[in-house]
């Protein structure tokens, strides 16, 4: 216990002490300044003892500190998954408590700011000394002293987050969701061990975290924009049809705008041979983005199956671009999201629409396509999304007054439901499905754009 004290810092123990409140009465935790006093305070409630430190040992799981686990205690991250999926198991606080604890963990500075001042006329501490209170969990311990915050009290809060970040109100609705179904009863509101599969149900929540996404700039987004392919007309034989892609400059100036807003540092650069497309992504590998939380690349160009064409009408391997962004090739973006959008053909098949019901018709008589599969153009590693104009082998469509259907699409979903707090899966389905029902002309070709990815958590783009 002394050497696992020793290792923990003050954060660490006001968290050990907020999970903990069930076994040790509200009074007695805020005069524990140490971890050695704390431990003390265990042992005599009889929840901590030689040879049973089976709380200690969910504590430290649960405020992640793995490395304590395995070198004092003998345990292991995935030793502790498997225990406390058995009914019963868990000693810790309630789920709500382990839901505010979560939350806490993904507050922001700014987002703390938020709350202490919409909470300056509930809690005095806030208006008269906000300076005093640097943790989301002092709050959370003063509104549950007042009697606004509780295991069946989180009105409050839910209309707090709906006001700060909509993502935390989510987080909030998804734990009553996944723990009591449609069920509103405060006789819900039991111990894990009084819940049917409350474990798998809470571990499936934990895993549906969201990337840190709070840097400012969040990071760069990349823009490498084709128009003029007549060095491509010129070079190759085969492409001499190949035309300019008129509108292309209207997407461009739809990203810069919203991933302007998005707070990421836009870079466009336009009419790139193979070779310099290349050379450019290199460039931005080779950057040190330790001090962003993404990296976003928006490629507009004409393509074929798996790749993209440079202006001089050369091919570029889709997978060669994002590969360059791996965690061994670009070590300061390893565990970050790594986001690319193509607007490229993939091939020169078209979908066929099947006739259904509507109510509207909309048809647009100006449009192009990018052609002249989505191979395995994703990296095999963690944390990558892959955004596609369309499906392999098929066409994509481009206006050349208004853009491309994907990208038009792709921004306007962005621009509204970033700011509620949308994750991107959400927002690309929202995008195929707008896509999917446009039609060009006559004979109703449609597109389908497809999202392919390897994320480990949410990744949602937090306006403010």
């Amino acid at each position: 216990l002394l050497a696992i004290g020793e290792e923990l810092d003050e954060s660490e123990l006001a968290s050990l002490k907020f999970l903990s409140q069930e076994y040790i009465p509200m009074k007695k935790l805020e005069a524990i300044q140490n971890a050695q006093d704390f431990f003390e305070a265990l042992q005599e409630k009889g929840v901590i003892e030689a040879g049973n430190l089976s709380f200690l040992k969910e504590l430290l799981y649960r405020i992640s500190r793995i490395d304590l686990l395995v070198a004092h205690l003998g345990s292991s991250r995935e030793e502790m998954a498997r225990e406390l999926k058995i009914p019963g198991r868990t000693r810790c606080s309630p789920l709500s408590r382990y839901l505010l604890f979560q939350l806490s963990e993904d507050i922001t500075k700014d987002e703390l700011d938020y709350f202490k001042f919409l909470l300056a006329k509930e809690l005095p501490k806030c208006r008269q000394s906000p300076e005093a209170i640097t943790m989301m969990l002092d709050i959370f311990i003063d509104m549950e002293k007042k009697g606004i915050l509780g295991a069946d009290n989180l009105s409050m809060l839910k209309s707090l987050c709906a006001e700060i970040n909509i993502s935390l109100l989510k987080r909030i609705e998804e734990y009553e969701l996944n723990l009591f179904g449609k069920t509103n009863s405060s006789d819900s509101y039991k111990e894990y061990s009084q819940v049917s599969h409350s474990l798998s149900n809470i571990l499936s929540f934990q895993q549906l975290e969201a990337y840190k996404m709070s840097s400012r700039p969040r990071g760069v987004c990349l823009i490498l924009n084709n128009h003029n392919f007549a060095k491509a007309r010129e070079a190759v034989p085969a492409l001499r049809k190949l035309r300019d892609r008129d509108g292309t400059d209207v997407d461009a100036a739809a990203l810069r705008r919203v991933f302007s807003k998005l707070h990421f540092t836009v870079a466009e650069h336009r009419d790139l041979t193979a070779e310099a497309m290349r050379k450019t992504v290199n460039v931005y590998c080779c950057e040190d983005h330790k001090d962003k939380d993404c990296f976003v690349c928006c490629i507009l160009s004409h393509g074929k199956k798996g790749s993209v064409y440079g202006v001089d009408g050369q091919e570029v391997p889709i997978q060669e671009l994002t590969t360059s962004f791996t965690g061994q090739n670009c070590r300061s973006l390893a565990g970050k999201p790594k986001v690319f959008f193509i607007q490229a053909c993939q091939g020169e098949s078209t979908h066929k629409g099947v006739p259904i019901e509507t109510d509207s018709v909309e048809q647009d008589f100006s449009v192009e396509t990018d052609a002249r599969s989505q191979f395995d153009c994703i990296p095999a590693e963690a944390d990558f999304l892959l955004g596609m104009a369309t499906l392999q082998d098929y066409v994509s469509y481009r206006s050349r007054r208004e853009g491309t259907w994907y990208i038009q699409a792709l921004c306007q979903h962005l621009e509204y439901s970033c700011p509620r707090g949308e994750d991107i899966l959400t927002i690309l389905t929202a995008v195929n499905q707008e896509v999917s029902k446009k039609s060009c002309s006559e004979n109703a070709d449609k597109q389908m754009p497809q999202p392919s990815f390897t994320l480990r958590k949410k990744l949602i783009f937090p306006v403010n």
